[in-house]
């Protein structure tokens, strides 16, 4: 039979009993056969006989003629006995009463009606079925009717309708803020921005939709507005005296202000430092930090200072304040209710104790309310703050020794920076000073804090001076105007309520501009805000707690708004929720070089958590454009600063970012396949995705040395020194090497900056600058102090060309000078493309595999001759190797010679000098250890590009990085005094050299 016809016959087949056979029986052959007891399907009392032998396949009737010639006996049977038959049959006939009786699919009494009587109606009136079984289709009915309805399973997966109802939406959400702390703004950002997740925030990267240039123009000539609540707030409490003695270990004056600088302290002024670990200045940067310290008052004599660090900065500064405050006494917070926002698991137990109660089961067809009783209990609560945090994690610590209290204000602050130069007319126009209660307010104990504050004269005559300054900003022209760094604390009106119908461009008003005093305006522009304006309520624990928690909801809002008899118009009077405090801190922008100066200067908008996107949407409809991660980078690119903690390579930080960047990059680089990806070995790049920083310091400290003898060293000298002449020196070299270092010294920026002989972004003119002249003696006296360190550097490219990241920065050659002396706007030289020596090898080794797989005796004889081949193909010869002036061609790279790679890294272990296998090569990339990172190509290596790409405010392409300093004043010895400062540039996936100047701004 074939597959077709068995499936049809079990199909047919699938609802009859079982085939029934039965063993041999007593009775010889003849009478089984005369009785049709060894048959399997009876034949009844008619004339057929059995089949024979042959018809029979598996135990199954096999219908039509057979191939093997089986067929019917056609004799008829000579007599049948009673009994013998009966028996024979009993069990058949048993089967197919069995099979009749049954009903097929369901218990119901329907089916025992033929399909053609079956109507939908008899399953409610039972008189429409046949006499015969009423009875029991009633008695079924009863049945049904006492067990009650019958509980629908619920799914797994339910409907989006019902996941996007507010109660099941907002467990979703506090269920995914365990693992990623969301800002207020997340949900806005979720819909219009790629979000990544990083330092344990998921954060918008960059719109969805083509801005790179509108947000430029956005800091150049309105606003950009960023969220930057991710930022970490550390407040320290205690006397001025002792905050100052304990955070003196972690700064130094040399590096520039710090936290005791005199107008920071008296809380005019916003003070930024760099801080590091406890008496390791200048070894063990950890970052740069932000601080704000709380205006003096009279009858208070304990200081309270807020420190903003970023969140990957926090894990390291927190343990170092503990330390040196001796604040170690950890203060466990009081389990709240289970009503409090951080309880995540609490709020799902309501509804899962309301399914186990009877008087919770719902219904068919109705929809799923809330219960009276589960009304009392609590219902799910957005999460404000930090949702990661555990409810019983410490977030206060104290010391008894010196009276100072840390407390970890993290995500209890929201922060928005505003950047350009009409950021304070976005302000002005969305925020209003609060208004004064009335009477009856007053005279009435409230729990809210405005009431009680309108009841002191003192409170409400510094905020009508606040308000005074707050209106002088109106006349202001530009941001940048006012002094860097300036404070104004301020009590304002839900800005909900001020809400424009359409989405509108804040200008600058010239009608309240004629309205301001000069002279007012005049000293706002010269000395700032005054130190009483500086005050804030914002500083109070209370004050932000009370606010928070009594905000007017969006729903409350909308209906106080539809009963206003004049559709659109103001609330009046203004709820007394509708008071919040706020601290505006204004944004330095462009600080170093002589262009440019304030681009890119804003302020920075202060509130208590919960207030987000009151007043987040506010902002959004006086037409500012909203900016992400990548737009933060850009900004601190265009203003020629380092940014953290990409620029920080010193610092725990900047570590980890490198390793997860260049993971990253070698992640994308892997994904392309290998004919389509650049070959970095043939364009000589030996580490695209990091910069060997360590190794850069090390050998520059040699080669300097190895020419220290020689006062005419030039750098074709350098080009031809090899890794035998630099590892010579090894031996003496018990120490293990420094850590490097980047230098920070103010004094010794100015100076090396001077030598370099600045000039402007495009080097069109020189600046002038006061400094003692350049020989050996003060470049010795200088690497003296700062030999093993790095100097950031801003490099612009005066003719065509956009550098990239990790491009290099190399050294230019006499010949290099002498043509750009003729030709100014010349490309420069052309780098000759290297040769891939690891490209065979992985070829012959993968042949190789091949032919192991294949054939098992030669695969214990080829591998060993080709990797002898491999060995001498990749060492040099005695004779190179011990040649003491090799020089590197510039066609080719030098052999990966395995015993000069370990001299140059001496931080490797013994277990680097081994050569690596043909599985740990990747197709175009040099594997580690890296050979000399100075000498490997046709010019010698200064340093790397960190920032980099075609800057609109420059009109040119600018790069931001670092280069050793031992190697600039090396080149800067060798250079002609008017081209001192001239390097050359090359990304890693080209070979065309590009001119660039160098300049150290302070």
């Amino acid at each position: 039979m074939s597959a077709a016809k068995q499936r049809k016959w079990k199909k047919k087949m699938r609802d009859q009993p079982a085939t029934v056979q039965f063993s041999s029986s007593p009775l010889n052959v003849e009478n089984s056969s005369q009785n049709g007891g060894g048959a399997t399907l009876g034949s009844g009392d008619g004339p057929s006989t059995p089949r024979q032998r042959g018809s029979y396949r598996q135990g199954q009737w096999v219908r039509g003629h057979q191939r093997d010639g089986g067929q019917y006996a056609n004799e008829i049977p000579k007599y049948i006995t009673g009994g013998a038959f009966a028996r024979a049959r009993t069990a058949e006939v048993k089967a197919m009463l069995k099979a009749v009786t049954k009903t097929t699919g369901s218990a119901h009494v329907f089916g025992e009606l033929p399909k053609h009587m079956r109507r939908r109606s008899m399953s409610h009136n039972t008189k429409r079925l046949p006499c015969r079984l009423r009875d029991v289709a009633n008695r079924m009915r009863e049945k049904s009717f006492k067990a009650g309805p019958k509980k629908k399973d619920q799914a797994k997966n339910k409907s989006r309708k019902a996941r996007r109802r507010h109660g099941n939406l907002l467990l979703e959400f506090n269920r995914r803020q365990r693992k990623n702390v969301w800002l207020e703004t997340h949900i806005w950002h979720a819909k219009r921005f790629h979000m990544l997740k990083k330092w344990g925030y998921c954060l918008g990267d960059k719109p969805t939709s083509k801005c790179y240039r509108p947000s430029y123009r956005a800091m150049s000539s309105h606003c950009l507005l960023q969220d930057l609540s991710y930022y970490c707030c550390i407040e320290l409490q205690g006397e001025e005296d002792k905050l100052l003695a304990s955070l003196s270990q972690l700064t130094s004056k040399e590096a520039g202000p710090t936290f005791a600088a005199a107008l920071p302290l008296s809380g005019r002024s916003q003070g930024s430092t760099l801080v590091y670990r406890a008496g390791r200045f200048p070894s063990q940067p950890l970052g740069p930090v932000t601080f704000l310290w709380r205006p003096r008052t009279q009858d208070a004599t304990r200081r309270q200072l807020w420190i903003w660090a970023h969140p990957t900065l926090k894990q390291d500064l927190l343990p170092e304040l503990q330390g040196v405050c001796q604040c170690l006494e950890a203060v466990i917070p009081p389990v709240g209710p289970v009503v409090a926002p951080a309880g995540l698991a609490p709020s799902a137990e309501p509804e899962l104790n309301a399914e186990k109660t009877p008087q919770a089961k719902q219904t068919p067809g109705t929809k799923r309310k809330r219960s009276c009783k589960d009304a009392d209990g609590p219902p799910a609560k957005k999460i404000l703050g930090d949702g990661t945090r555990s409810p019983t994690a410490p977030v206060t610590w104290t010391s008894s020794s010196t009276g100072i209290v840390i407390n970890d204000l993290t995500m209890e602050i929201v922060r928005y920076r505003l950047i350009g130069p009409q950021s304070h007319s976005v302000l002005t126009e969305t925020l209003e000073a609060a208004t004064d209660c009335d009477t009856m307010s007053k005279s009435q104990s409230s729990s809210l804090w405005w009431p009680e504050h309108c009841k002191d004269e003192s409170k409400m005559t510094l905020h009508r001076q606040q308000s005074d300054v707050f209106h002088i900003l109106k006349g202001i022209y530009s941001t940048g105007e006012v002094p860097s760094g300036t404070v104004l604390g301020l009590t304002v009106d839900d800005p909900r309520l001020t809400l424009p119908k359409t989405k509108c461009k804040a200008l600058p008003n010239v009608q309240q501009a004629q309205g301001v005093d000069e002279e007012e305006r005049r000293e706002l522009m010269l000395r700032g805000v005054p130190g009483h304006c500086c005050q804030s309520f914002l500083w109070d624990q209370s004050v932000r707690h009370n606010v928070t928690h009594n905000k007017i909801s969006e729903q409350e809002l909308n209906r106080m708004k539809s009963e206003v008899l004049v559709p659109g118009s103001r609330l009046s009077p203004t709820p007394l929720q509708g008071r919040v405090p706020v601290l505006l801190v204004h944004q330095p922008g462009k600080q170093v070089g002589q262009e440019m100066t304030s681009w890119g200067a804003g302020w920075d908008l202060l509130l208590p958590k919960g207030w987000g996107m009151a007043f987040w949407v506010p902002l959004v409809y006086r037409g500012v454009r909203i900016g992400g991660l990548e737009m933060s980078l850009k900004h601190s690119q265009n203003k020629g600063a380092p940014h953290f903690p990409h620029d920080y390579p010193d610092c725990p930080a900047g570590v980890s970012f490198q390793e997860e960047q260049e993971a990253r990059l070698l992640h994308k680089f892997k994904r392309r396949p290998p004919a389509k990806r650049t070959n970095y070995i043939k364009h000589g790049c030996l580490a695209p995705f990091r910069c060997p920083w360590q190794q850069l310091t090390e050998e520059w400290e040699l080669i300097v040395r190895e020419g220290g003898d020689s006062q005419e060293q030039t750098v074709t000298q350098t080009n031809t020194l090899t890794a035998e002449e630099v590892t010579s020196h090894q031996d003496f070299t018990t120490t293990p090497p420094q850590r490097f270092t980047v230098l920070r010294n103010r004094k010794s920026l100015r100076l090396l900056s001077g030598w370099c002989r600045p000039t402007t972004s495009k080097g069109q003119r020189s600046l002038r600058v006061a400094v003692p002249p350049l020989d050996r003696s003060s470049a010795a006296a200088f690497l003296s102090a700062h030999g093993h360190s790095l100097v950031w550097v801003r490099l612009s490219l005066p003719s065509k060309g956009k550098p990239e990241l990790h491009a290099l920065v190399c050294v230019p050659t006499p010949e290099d000078l002498k043509l750009h002396r003729k030709e100014p706007g010349c490309s420069g030289p052309q780098e000759a493309p290297h040769r891939d020596h690891f490209k065979s090898r992985m070829k012959r080794c993968k042949k190789g595999s091949k032919k192991a797989a294949t054939s098992s005796s030669s695969s214990s004889d080829k591998p060993e001759g080709k990797g002898s081949d491999l060995s001498s193909a990749s060492n040099p010869t005695p004779s190179q190797a011990s040649h003491p002036n090799l020089t590197l061609p510039a066609t080719s790279i030098p052999p990966p010679d395995q015993t000069s790679i370990s001299s140059l890294t001496p931080t490797k272990g013994p277990e680097s000098s081994s050569s690596p296998s043909s599985s740990e090569l990747t197709l175009g990339l040099w594997p580690d250890p890296l050979p000399s990172v100075t000498s490997h190509c046709s010019q010698v290596t200064l340093g790397w590009v960190t920032q980099g790409d075609f800057s609109l405010s420059a009109g040119c392409g600018e790069a931001l990085g670092f280069v050793s300093v031992t190697g600039l004043l090396n080149t800067l010895l060798n250079q002609p005094v008017e081209q001192r400062g001239t390097v050359l540039l090359r990304n890693a996936t080209s070979l065309q050299y590009r001119f660039a100047k160098i300049n150290i701004e302070v």
